[in-house]
């Protein structure tokens, strides 16, 4: 069945509004044939504890942060800055539970993947965590203690839901290429090995499908995504930048959808939307049969935008939306011919 998603992150600082925005422009959507999965939107324009990285560092497990000149930095005692993103999920989780209230069917939640945090969090006294090896293991470990106990809140809070977990990860292919820069900038950050980059994914993954979330897919924007790292993961889709990839990348996207993983498609920036939803189709379709995948295959895609829509305005998230489930709509007419 073709579906149709977002990313996470929208413009505005109206939580209420905007969950209940995002649900009914996605269940409107969904009809025979076409799957409609919508989220919980992310409003990063709130300030921090709002952004990706501060929001899901507060659900990490006895690994307090808080707001450093550099960014967001382990501390002893949690403090001002992490109460305020403990506030943000508060809010955003009970406005998600009225607005759901009695709903039966897939809802999306999206944290920030182990590397991409570590790359980005700073050691208490030192560079980022990603510096050291047993400080990223460990972040990684509580990250997935965490996302346990979100899933375990979430249902709870909607109990008729079935949780799809994203795992944001913009920073993966900067990490596992050796492209982070140390503190002073003078030198990087040593890579992981890539099998151990995804064995700290796999267990996050697996946690995820421990505590009942019925898939789990990884979201790189990020030009040169390592895919083979991103498939090893075990995580049930991958969504990338479809204007990213290259010849090699949907080589590797088909080697990793013929081996069960499926695909969220990113179709267009938000900014830069194709002028009809034709163009975005065609150029997915054409693509997919160069790699030699059947149109019917496409029932396993499921169409989104490449990015998040933090970047834009409330009317352009909501056209982005829109083309979306345009595209989303044509893709599952060529999927049935």
């Amino acid at each position: 069945m073709v579906a149709v998603s977002g990313i996470g992150s929208w413009p505005g600082v109206d939580s209420r509004n905007t969950i209940r925005m995002v649900r009914d422009l996605f269940l409107d959507a969904a009809h025979d044939g076409l799957s409609a999965l919508p989220y919980l939107p992310e409003l990063p324009s709130r300030g921090p504890g709002a952004d990706m990285i501060g929001r899901t560092s507060n659900i990490l497990v006895d690994l307090p942060v808080d707001v450093q000149p550099q960014g967001w930095r382990m501390v002893d005692h949690p403090g001002r800055d992490a109460e305020r993103a403990s506030s943000f999920w508060r809010q955003d989780l009970d406005e998600l539970a009225e607005a759901y209230d009695g709903y039966r069917g897939e809802l999306k939640l999206q944290v920030v993947g182990p590397w991409t945090l570590a790359a980005n969090v700073w050691l208490p006294l030192g560079d980022k965590v990603l510096s050291d090896i047993g400080a990223s293991r460990d972040l990684g470990e509580s990250l997935a203690e965490g996302v346990a106990e979100h899933l375990r809140r979430v249902k709870r809070l909607i109990p008729g839901a079935s949780l799809v977990l994203q795992i944001d990860e913009p920073s993966l292919a900067a990490v596992v290429r050796g492209r982070v820069r140390t503190e002073s900038g003078y030198s990087v950050i040593p890579a992981p090995d890539a099998a151990a980059a995804a064995h700290v994914l796999a267990g996050l993954v697996k946690q995820a499908e421990r505590e009942g979330a019925v898939s789990t897919v990884i979201h790189s924007c990020a030009s040169e995504s390592p895919i083979g790292v991103l498939r090893d993961s075990g995580a049930s889709a991958l969504a990338l930048d479809t204007a990213s990839l290259g010849l090699a990348g949907w080589d590797a996207v088909a080697e990793a959808f013929e081996a069960g993983t499926n695909f969220y498609a990113g179709v267009f920036q938000p900014s830069h939307l194709p002028s009809h939803y034709s163009q975005a189709h065609d150029a997915l379709a054409s693509r997919w049969r160069e790699i030699g995948l059947t149109t019917k295959d496409l029932q396993r895609v499921t169409v989104t935008p490449a990015c998040g829509l933090a970047g834009v305005s409330e009317a352009q998230a909501r056209e982005a939306t829109r083309r979306s489930i345009e595209v989303a709509t044509a893709l599952l007419e060529t999927s049935q011919r």
